[in-house]
């Protein structure tokens, strides 16, 4: 099977370098007509650039590809609805979103201020919502979509110095499994990645194993889950460096005790934690 995007409409959001630029060009390439939508501003989301949007559009053009793009801040409502309607006034739809847009303002807990607390939760969070509530009403009329958010292992698993990242992103997965319940009827689909990969916003960080994850190697996952083809739903996958896994949320046999007492759940914490069994969204799986 050839997976191709032929009269479809993708949105890619951050989609000015890293992750995002490879998203949109790969889409472009197997024939989907693209919205590079950039604000163009540093990592920490500050200061802004038409022009990075628009180097990415130049790269898909000169390779044959159809693509526009938009400089609106996903951070607010008006940008995210802009964002939208500039897919409909260049393509006239909008059948792929992915929610790629990010910025980093880390630090340790103790140290960390509100301002930097909100400004990461109102890109990869507020943002996703705002892009996705302007599409959403047009998935639903033409009963087909595919929506792509980008978590991370930090939000799924925990890292020093990033409290308002790693909230941000596992925001985004239980946004993630309610639209998934509330899309299904329509035909759309909501699946989210969890990269690892050498981007500005993570090179610093990576060090050595940073010349292994080329953000090349995670769009083939994005593509996949952006295809018709793909009837996954509330799946999260972790991608990096050629190697794909799910991840998912499980359930553990665990105890059950009517007259449930502190002392008990003291004495069978260590059965009440035992992964050898469990349950996950969907149905039973043995660990």
């Amino acid at each position: 099977m050839t997976i191709a995007f032929d009269n479809q409409v993708a949105i890619v959001t951050g989609a000015g370098g890293g992750l995002g630029r490879c998203h949109a060009i790969e889409l472009a390439r197997r024939g989907a007509r693209v919205v590079v939508n950039d604000l163009g501003s540093a990592v920490d989301g500050s200061g802004a650039s038409e022009s990075v949007a628009q180097r990415v559009v130049d790269e898909i053009t000169a390779q044959g590809g159809t693509a526009i793009a938009n400089a609106d801040s996903v951070a607010t409502k008006d940008g995210g609805e802009a964002i939208v309607a500039a897919a409909l006034e260049a393509f006239g739809r909008v059948d792929i979103l992915v929610n790629n847009a990010g910025i980093l303002r880390d630090a340790a807990f103790k140290n960390m201020t509100a301002d930097q607390f909100d400004a990461v939760v109102a890109v990869h969070l507020i943002g996703a919502f705002n892009v996705t509530r302007a599409a959403w009403p047009i998935m639903r009329e033409q009963n087909y979509g595919r929506i792509v958010h980008t978590t991370s292992g930090t939000g799924l698993f925990g890292n020093f110095g990033q409290t308002n990242y790693g909230a941000a992103k596992m925001g985004l997965v239980g946004m993630m499994h309610v639209l998934a319940i509330e899309g299904a009827r329509n035909g759309i689909t909501v699946n989210a990645i969890a990269p690892i990969a050498r981007t500005r916003m993570t090179e610093e960080i990576m060090g050595e194993a940073a010349k292994e994850m080329d953000p090349e190697l995670v769009t083939p996952v994005v593509v996949y889950l952006a295809h018709r083809s793909c009837e996954r739903t509330a799946h999260i996958y972790s991608v990096g460096a050629g190697k794909v896994s799910r991840v998912f949320i499980g359930v553990t046999r665990g105890i059950q005790d009517p007259a449930l007492t502190a002392e008990r759940v003291a004495a069978a914490i260590d059965e009440i934690d035992d992964t050898s069994s469990f349950t996950i969204r969907g149905g039973p799986a043995a660990g």
